[in-house]
């Protein structure tokens, strides 16, 4: 009898460079044997040396993509990345309604790794009060973090604190990313809303880490897609991306993008 395989849905930017965006997720989705779908909020112009121009498609397109595929085919987990206005995400998120997807992933893009705006301002009211809600997961790094938040983020206390006002917002687990933090030894937050799960890890001293925030929650929502619990997912999801860190391809004169084809043997 043939198994079903898992399928999973990206709604994000286009990385021209191929290293975060629609990109990385659907590379991430294809190691972890999940079938991956798209729509695509945005066309970005950049390379690993920054964003030079950002296109961004209507809501109407958004939404167009989005019902024909599910639809058709559906989906066993969804995650957002880039979704660039509040127009987009208040699209996004009346799909998410209509349809009743059950696992969704935010990854709230804000800012480029080379500092390039990928939300308007607008947007992230939109994001708290439309979308947040909705959200299985959502995986902030710290600066995203802050933004939601409004507080500032130095310490693994302050890591805790602000994950506590994300899920306030209606989150049902957030995953603070500490890959921030002035430290060696870092820690990732896995919180439920009352207990925190830490994941930590060295680190790796490189400058090719473009698309790390896109990849590992691409991986996440793969493993969620599969039926994964949230902390077994959040485990293999972590190991993933230090390891694509680790070995990553060494390509561009700029940020470069992890290793995509790590090794999931070691995961």
């Amino acid at each position: 009898m043939e198994t079903k395989r898992a399928v999973a849905l990206t709604v994000a930017g286009s990385d021209s460079g191929g290293g975060a965006g629609i990109q990385a997720d659907l590379k991430t989705f294809h190691q972890f044997d999940v079938y991956g779908m798209s729509a695509i909020t945005a066309v970005t112009a950049q390379n690993t040396r920054g964003v030079a121009g950002v296109y961004p498609l209507t809501a109407e397109a958004v939404v167009d993509q989005m019902q024909q595929v599910l639809q058709d085919i559906g989906t066993d987990a969804m995650k957002t990345g880039m979704l660039f206005d509040a127009e987009i995400i208040r699209a996004v998120a009346g799909l998410i309604r209509e349809y009743q997807i059950a696992q969704v992933i935010v990854d709230p893009v804000m800012v480029a790794k080379g500092g390039a705006k990928l939300l308007q301002d607008d947007a992230v009211e939109a994001m708290k009060q439309e979308l947040l809600p909705l959200a299985s997961v959502v995986t902030p790094n710290l600066p995203e973090a802050e933004c939601l938040t409004g507080m500032s983020i130095e310490t693994r206390a302050e890591m805790e604190e602000a994950a506590r006002r994300i899920h306030a917002l209606g989150a049902r687990h957030v995953i603070v990313k500490g890959g921030h933090l002035d430290s060696d030894e870092l820690v990732d937050l896995l919180f439920d809303g009352t207990h925190f799960h830490a994941l930590p890890h060295q680190r790796i001293n490189t400058r090719h880490t473009h698309g790390t925030g896109c990849t590992f929650s691409a991986a996440l929502t793969a493993e969620l897609a599969k039926g994964t619990p949230i902390d077994t997912a959040t485990e293999k999801a972590k190991r993933f991306i230090v390891e694509a860190i680790a070995t990553a391809p060494r390509i561009g004169g700029g940020h470069g993008p992890t290793n995509h084809w790590a090794r999931i043997s070691q995961i």
